[in-house]
C-alpha cells in the first residue's frame, strides 16, 4: 500500500475518521473481495489528486468488526466519505475512476 492511504482499525476510528480536519473516504474491504482489489489501484491514484483536500482510508472488515457493524455494512466494498465525523455520502461496489472522483467531488 501507499503513503497516501492510511490503514485504520476499530481502535484507530475516532481518532483518524470522527475527528479528522478533513474530509476522510473510508474503504471498508476485506483480503478475498475481488471487487476490494479491483478498487485498490484506483484509490491510489485518487489518493495521490486528492492529497491534502481529503484522507483516503482503509478498514479490513475481517479484522476490525464494531465500526462495520455500527455504520450496517454489509457488502464490500462499501466507501463511506465522512465530514465532520459524520457519514455524508455512501457508494456499494466497485467503481470506475471517474465515478468514484463524481463521488468525492459531489461530496465534499
Amino acid at each position: 500500500m501507499s503513503e497516501n492511504i492510511k490503514h485504520i482499525s476499530d481502535a484507530s476510528f475516532e481518532a483518524d475518521v470522527l475527528k479528522s480536519e478533513r474530509p476522510v473516504l473510508v474503504d471498508f474491504w476485506a483480503e478475498w473481495c475481488g471487487p476490494c482489489k479491483a478498487i485498490g489501484p484506483i484509490l491510489e491514484e485518487v489518493a495521490k489528486e486528492y492529497d491534502g483536500k481529503i484522507l483516503i482510508a482503509k478498514m479490513d472488515v475481517d479484522a476490525n468488526q464494531a465500526v462495520p457493524a455500527k455504520f450496517g455494512i454489509r457488502g464490500i466494498p462499501t466507501l463511506i466519505l465522512f465530514k465532520n465525523g459524520v457519514p455524508a455520502a455512501q457508494k456499494v461496489g466497485a467503481m470506475a475512476k471517474g465515478q468514484l472522483t463524481s463521488f468525492i467531488d459531489s461530496n465534499i
